[in-house]
């Protein structure tokens, strides 16, 4: 009986191993968007938290200042974003275990 219990618990981990690399996949391809200043600061970034594209209006050229914390700001919202959606596809995954990924 031992024996049978422990094949299936095995076979379980093995599911959720896959589950999880196929998730992780998908988070590799998200997209989400961060901004600032309503709008006018966009920063577009991937699953890997790299940045693919910046918006900015041209209204703001002419204040660097500004602009620089404009952009940490969209960088930080858009990374906020795809923490928060990893995390969630994850917590699906390993059925709310805090597993690293």
């Amino acid at each position: 009986m031992f024996k049978g219990g422990m094949a299936g618990m095995m076979q379980k981990a093995k599911q959720m191993q896959e589950d999880m690399e196929a998730v992780q996949r998908e988070i590799k391809l998200l997209s989400c968007e961060g901004d600032a200043a309503s709008g006018a600061v966009k920063v577009e970034m991937n699953g890997d938290y790299m940045v693919t594209n910046i918006f900015i209006a041209e209204s703001l050229t002419s204040d660097k200042e500004m602009l620089e914390d404009l952009i940490i700001m969209a960088v930080n919202d858009a990374s906020s974003k795809v923490n928060k959606i990893s995390k969630d596809k994850m917590k699906n995954v390993t059925g709310g275990l805090n597993l690293p990924f």
